[in-house]
């Protein structure tokens, strides 16, 4: 199989002056592609020092694009993401394509509690974690992960579902989940980065963090989302219609308006259900 890298990279020159040479001397029939986000360093400099491919963005247009604009690119079967910055280690690279040579179409690299940024961060992963498991009814073990070897055809299917942001890596599982394509996880140990801070903001990005967790829920089975919310309204509906009928003998409009919300939530589940298994039903970039 050959074999394309693909690390998107922004400010990240030193990372990269350690993690090439890794990579050089671990796979050197490999493809490996350095996806230059509007980098303001000499990070594309640096890139092409060690004689890898470089594709340059004049300006930033996040990491799921880069990630993009790289899958489109590559002309490898087997497509490896890893970040530039120095955390992932290129020896683990055998291990996902192990798992890829056992028959699964993507292969993740898991870290381990030890692995998070911070205690926040680890405390978010282990919720989308534990959510996605329950929507996928399969343990997923890091969802978060950029780390990931994947198959080439398999992967390029879901490029139009991708966000030009940070959340490429769940929108990514949960779809080769929704289409029935096995991932495996290997557990791996990650390194300090090295060169800049994160260009993850913690305010901004924890709002949008939050929002994956829904996102999770429509691109998996919007039912699983919406189907709960649905029922509490109509418990809460039952509930106070129950209480102002035995305290007062009333079907008040409180109460018409809650089992109505109810109804109504549902049916939005069941249409957003419909049209997510659409998507799935498109191919091509």
């Amino acid at each position: 199989m050959k074999i394309s890298v693909i690390l998107p990279a922004k400010n990240e020159s030193e990372g990269l002056a350690r993690t090439l040479p890794k990579l050089a001397s671990l796979l050197p029939d490999a493809e490996i592609l350095v996806i230059d986000d509007g980098s303001t360093d000499d990070t594309a400099t640096v890139a092409h020092r060690f004689g890898v491919r470089v594709l340059s963005s004049p300006y930033s247009m996040g990491n799921g694009a880069a990630i993009k604009r790289g899958a489109r690119a590559a002309s490898g079967e087997v497509l490896v993401f890893m970040d530039a910055d120095g955390q992932h280690d290129p020896g683990d690279i055998p291990q996902l394509l192990e798992r890829l040579e056992q028959g699964y179409d993507m292969a993740v690299g898991a870290r381990s509690s030890s692995g998070q940024a911070n205690v926040g961060r680890g405390v978010a992963n282990g919720l989308y974690n534990r959510i996605a498991s329950w929507m996928t009814g399969h343990r997923i073990a890091d969802l978060t992960s950029g780390f990931r070897a994947v198959r080439a055809s398999r992967f390029r299917e879901f490029l139009y579902l991708l966000p030009n942001g940070f959340s490429y890596p769940t929108t990514s599982t949960m779809a080769f989940f929704r289409s029935a394509y096995p991932v495996a996880y290997v557990p791996i140990q990650v390194a300090r980065r090295v060169g800049t801070a994160s260009h993850i903001r913690p305010i901004k990005d924890g709002v949008r963090f939050l929002l994956i967790i829904f996102k999770i829920a429509t691109l998996y089975s919007p039912v699983k989302l919406f189907a709960p919310v649905s029922l509490a309204f109509f418990l809460a509906g039952l509930g106070h219609y129950a209480w102002t009928f035995i305290t007062s003998g009333r079907f008040t409009n409180m109460s018409v308006l809650l089992l109505s919300a109810s109804v109504i939530i549902f049916l939005i589940g069941l249409i957003s259900e419909q049209i997510t298994s659409l998507l799935y039903r498109r191919d091509g970039f």
